[in-house]
């Protein structure tokens, strides 16, 4: 036996198991584990409390000691945390740092060994290429599992699972590890500028991936019927309870709710729920910021690299070219040559004569003022100075201008709507304009959990989606697009 570095350094992810409430964090951990089962990684800190306290066991369990629990095993490497900005409307909102926990893969394997200790059933996974395109494929083929037997479905069942799994923990590793301490100190250098093309191609790849794949994902989740979804689910946990296990003891509600929970995580991911951002949007965003990190890091390095050049150097040198010039005539040409005009510009144009004599030089004439402007988009002449100048009447006038077009606006998009209800199915052609404020309207109501919303002057609504599976299309003046048939009820 070699005693070496790892194995005599405390295991401090372990601490929980036995310490001073460890009840509080093995119960905890524990909640993170069934979530990660069911491919759900991140969880806020409201979402911990609200499990946890729906068991008697936390009766008296409160949001403070929550806190400092998760902030507990944040500290021993028991959970990971990230901060979520999309969440944040206000200033004071970003100021309180509301943060995602995910359980670290250290912990992880310490609940694996703890449950199968405990003689419960643990699942395993496998890593595929080409994740995305195969997530789309299988998805597709969601509807044809309901004429398929049990065994043919849970192997189509264990691929997308394993594909899902996959996807995750690649990208998690691989954002991880460009967001560490390293990464960050290895993009500071200028040997950083060797690989920068080909990471940022790499992951704009990744991007694109995300583009052809993702929304045809979604499209064939919606598409999947809730009575396929269950006849799959079924079918699913009848294989499972026809293995023959030896050490481990099954339940048949545990094993459904845990394939229940994978599906509708998975769904989830791709599609959001509840008005809420799909994790693909959540990837989507959290990759392009990278790149954009990349870029502005590999930008200032090359800034650094081309301001540079020592000017002190180049003065000196120049100061030793004149001093060593013959006479006065070599340093005026030697002048002309580095501080002169190399070529003359030559400008044409017709300007007016004070005399047609023909013996009359350019010299004579009295010069001409031409003002040449820069061709570059951003150029604008600078502004002059000026005393404070009344401009009542012109603020007056524009804004009456302003209140008679939101007036013609508001009465326009009340045309629209009857009965206090505005469905999307019903409307006829309309203008862009309009179709951009009954969107922000929608899109107000989806990201509000009650589906409640207000417009620009104060008028409540709610939305609703009577048909999940019926859409329509919104034709407007520039073109149409397919949605959900969505319905705005007015109070």
């Amino acid at each position: 036996m070699k005693v070496n570095e790892k194995l005599v350094k405390p295991v401090r992810e372990a601490k929980y198991l036995d310490v001073e409430n460890t009840d509080r964090y093995r119960s905890i951990a524990r909640l993170f584990y069934q979530n990660y089962e069911k491919l759900k990684y991140w969880m806020y800190q409201e979402e911990v409390y609200e499990e946890l306290t729906e068991d008697p066991y936390f009766a008296g369990y409160t949001m403070e000691q929550c806190q400092q629990d998760l902030e507990t095993l944040t500290s021993w490497g028991n959970l990971a945390t990230i901060q979520d900005t999309k969440r944040v409307s206000t200033i004071e909102e970003f100021k309180n740092k509301k943060f995602r926990f995910q359980l670290t893969e250290t912990t992880v394997e310490i609940e694996r060994m703890v449950i199968r200790l405990e003689n419960l059933f643990i699942e395993g996974a496998s890593l595929e290429p080409t994740l995305l395109e195969r997530l789309r494929i299988s998805l597709g083929k969601a509807e044809e599992m309901s004429q398929k037997d049990a065994e043919q479905i849970h192997g189509w069942w264990s691929d997308l699972n394993n594909d899902f799994i996959r996807l995750n923990q690649n990208y998690q590793d691989y954002m991880r590890e460009l967001n560490s301490v390293k990464a960050e100190e290895m993009m500071k250098t200028r040997e950083f500028l060797v690989f920068k093309d080909h990471l940022i191609e790499y992951l704009r790849s990744f991007v694109k991936s995300l583009q052809v794949n993702v929304n045809a994902i979604e499209q064939a989740l919606r598409k999947v019927r809730p009575e396929t979804v269950k006849y799959v689910l079924d079918q699913v946990t009848v294989y499972e309870l026809s293995i023959p296990r030896i050490e481990a003891e099954v339940d048949e509600q545990q094993i459904y709710e845990r394939m229940k929970g994978r599906w509708e995580n998975i769904r989830k991911w791709f599609a959001g729920a509840d008005g809420v951002q799909s994790e693909a949007m959540r990837v989507f965003d959290t990759t392009n910021e990278v790149i954009r990190k990349i870029t502005r890091y590999a930008n200032r390095l090359s800034e650094q690299n081309n301001s540079g050049a020592n000017r002190r150097e180049e003065y000196r040198k120049l100061a030793g070219m004149f001093a060593g010039c013959k006479d006065i005539d070599e340093a005026h040409k030697l002048a002309t040559m580095v501080f002169g005009i190399e070529k003359p510009l030559h400008i044409k144009g017709d300007f007016p004569r004070q005399t047609d004599s023909i013996n009359s030089g350019v010299f004579d004439e009295e010069p001409q003022e031409i003002i040449i402007q820069p061709r570059v988009r951003n150029y604008r002449e600078k502004s002059k100075r000026s005393g404070i100048e009344d401009r009542t009447r012109e603020k007056e006038a524009v804004r009456q201008a302003m209140v008679r077009r939101l007036e013609e606006e508001r009465s326009l998009l009340k045309s629209y709507i009857q009965d206090g209800r505005l469905e999307f199915a019903a409307l006829p052609e309309i203008a862009p304009q309009v179709r951009d404020i009954f969107l922000t309207w929608l899109s107000k109501g989806l990201e509000s959990k009650t589906r409640r919303g207000k417009t620009e002057d104060g008028q409540a609504f709610s939305v609703i989606l009577e048909d999940e599976q019926k859409t329509c299309v919104l034709k407007c003046t520039d073109g149409t697009f397919r949605m959900p048939a969505y319905t705005i009820l007015f109070e």
